[in-house]
């Protein structure tokens, strides 16, 4: 029994020595970030114990360690050293670009605004076109595979996925020479806007949703009903209403989230599952 004691103590030791040795290494603005998606985790887990929109929904629901272990911590990390120190830092260092500075001295505020738009109109098109090719639909399927929605579920991406979606995002910051803190707070407003619109919490903003998406429309996005193939907008509601996507009806309570056909449920058969073979 002392024995493994003391072989817990020593794992959790060496556990806790690589996350501080990992935040000493974090620039100010990145330990500002981290704090900010900590603590907005901690808010929605909570918001979802006193107004949720589905009563009863377990926290340690069907899927939760991977999402959380898996997808959010060891994939986020993973990727992100393939996209910013190999992926964007080949591109960079073969164009040059960055050398320029175009927009170093554009304040931080306004570029916020311009890559937090120009991204989300990117992703409403590349959202769409997921839900309408066979090949893309592959690697987007996992997103819709969690049958409990909540502030977690969106968490679930295929790597794939992933790789694409964020070098489209983080690519042109890099490349138009903004401020590194630049990128660290346009992960956090994804992060923490993307843990806001699967959250199980009920919300009614009203007209406000003809601009800013929330659970109220995205929720209807992951059910197996007709919705799954409207709402396609992540940040800015507007693009589904412009483009005649939007799905809202009154009245009525969206359920029964998830897929209609079969999906493993551990992280490395959900990977591996978009490279099956279609059938004829």
């Amino acid at each position: 029994m002392e024995s493994i004691e003391i072989l817990t103590s020593n794992i959790f030791g060496q556990a806790a020595d690589l996350l501080l040795n990992y935040l000493s290494g974090l620039s100010q603005p990145e330990k500002i970030s981290i704090i900010i998606i900590i603590s907005s985790a901690a808010l929605f887990l909570i918001l979802e114990r006193i107004f949720p929109y589905t009563k009863g929904q377990k926290i340690l629901r069907d899927g939760f360690f991977d999402d959380l272990v898996l997808y959010t911590i060891a994939q986020s990390y993973i990727l992100g050293i393939l996209i910013f120190g190999y992926i964007i830092a080949y591109i960079d260092s073969t164009t040059g670009i960055s050398r320029l500075e175009l927009f170093a001295d554009i304040p931080i505020w306004l570029q916020l605004v311009i890559f937090t738009v120009s991204h989300d109109l990117y992703i409403y098109w590349m959202h769409r076109w997921q839900h309408k090719n066979k090949w893309l639909w592959r690697i987007h399927e996992a997103h819709h595979s969690p049958k409990k929605v909540d502030w977690l579920s969106g968490s679930r991406s295929h790597a794939i996925e992933i790789i694409i979606n964020q070098t489209v995002e983080f690519l042109p910051i890099v490349l138009l020479g903004a401020p590194p803190e630049v990128i660290a707070y346009k992960g956090v407003i994804s992060a923490v806007w993307g843990m806001y619109i699967h959250s199980n919490i009920n919300v009614e903003t009203g007209k406000i949703q003809y601009f800013i998406n929330g659970p109220e429309m995205h929720r209807w996005h992951h059910t197996t009903g007709k919705g799954r193939n409207r709402n396609f907008s992540t940040k800015l509601a507007v693009w589904d209403w412009i483009f005649g996507s939007a799905y809202l009806p009154e009245n009525d309570k969206a359920s029964d989230y998830g897929l209609k056909t079969f999906f493993p449920l551990n992280y490395f058969t959900q990977f591996l599952f978009a490279f099956r073979r279609f059938k004829k």
